[in-house]
């Protein structure tokens, strides 16, 4: 029985002291019928020189030059290259367990297109990972291993960038790399979720997830804050919004204040409620904070939460639980 190929899209900038043991990664893994695309996007390191090496040794590393720059044109250079009837992403600063493409492609296989083989990271950090860092970690980690990924949605990105991989035809239909939105993960992420990919479960880690503080997504203004607010609220409008139910924006602090505004933009309706005593009554971009109370007023509305502390975030959903609302419906969970 042939093997299909599964093509690695990776694109890089100045990670030298990084990138050959992300490339010794994927040629050490257990399945060998891969092509890994490697695009530089206008390094000015040993980067390209470091590739370069491993691809005169072996043919199934591409090595190309990214004309323009920014990271989704160099995916979309890689993806234009490559071949492969599988489609999977990898960072040049990360690590593959040497069984990530076996796991990945054989739960594909058993399961069928319109899936998406997701697999468990483990962060690591020369000096030790944050405490924020390792609670995403967990948090991801528990969505990915009961395939609940898409759940929480609207609360961080719920797939790592280098640890999916579907069927090519799945990829084209989704749209692949084609839009010039950033973040790219994360918005690529919600074409999952449109898309109605299952995330097939998973209970192994199949990517070492490096985190140092030059790392893009830590230094780039592409993943501000404003930038993941922009996705959720579009995707939010397109997806799951129903114009005829009362919208609720909970929380009036800095996240609570960039949607209010979004959908003021966009010409969306809305309440605006708090339980801040010396915000409530104030007008904010020509909108009124009321009582938390004013709820009860409301037929069936839905409601964007930017409540940020762990412990009212449980007793919102405690409220939720007792009036029989259910998540991803009647209330969404924005950080």
């Amino acid at each position: 029985m042939s093997q299909p190929l599964i093509s690695i899209l990776i694109p890089f900038k100045n990670t030298e002291a990084f990138i050959s043991e992300c490339v010794t990664s994927i040629i050490n893994q257990t399945y060998t019928n891969w092509e890994a695309i490697f695009v530089n996007d206008h390094s000015d390191d040993a980067s390209y020189t470091i590739v370069e090496k491993f691809s005169e040794n072996d043919d199934r590393i591409q090595l190309y030059n990214n004309r323009h720059e920014g990271i989704i044109s160099a995916l979309q250079t890689a993806f234009k290259n490559c071949k492969g009837s599988y489609i999977t992403r990898m960072d040049s600063d990360d690590i593959m367990t040497k069984n990530r493409l076996e796991v990945m492609l054989n739960s594909l296989l058993k399961h069928g297109k319109y899936h998406l083989a997701v697999g468990q990271v483990k962060y690591f950090r020369t000096d030790g990972i944050s405490n924020g860092y390792a609670r995403y970690e967990r948090w991801l980690n528990e969505l990915t291993e009961k395939g609940n990924n898409y759940s929480e949605i609207y609360k961080e990105c719920v797939i790592p960038s280098p640890c999916w991989m579907l069927h090519r035809d799945d990829f084209i239909a989704c749209e692949g790399f084609e839009p010039n939105r950033y973040p790219e993960d994360y918005d690529l992420t919600f074409r999952f979720y449109r898309a109605k990919y299952k995330c097939i479960p998973c209970d192994k880690v199949l990517l070492y997830w490096r985190d140092y503080s030059t790392r893009t997504s830590r230094t780039h203004e592409h993943y501000a804050i404003n930038y993941f607010l922009d996705i959720k609220v579009h995707y939010f409008l397109e997806l799951d919004y129903t114009p005829k139910r009362p919208l609720v924006v909970w929380g009036a602090g800095k996240k609570g204040k960039t949607i209010a505004k979004l959908l003021i933009e966009n010409d969306i309706s809305f309440y605006w409620i708090c339980n801040n005593k010396k915000k409530i009554g104030k007008d904010v971009y020509g909108q009124k904070l009321l009582n938390f109370k004013y709820l009860e007023q409301l037929n069936h509305p839905q409601s964007i939460i930017t409540v940020a502390n762990e412990q009212e975030q449980k007793n919102i959903k405690r409220f939720f639980e007792k009036q029989k609302m259910q998540p991803m419906n009647d209330y969404f969970f924005f950080c």
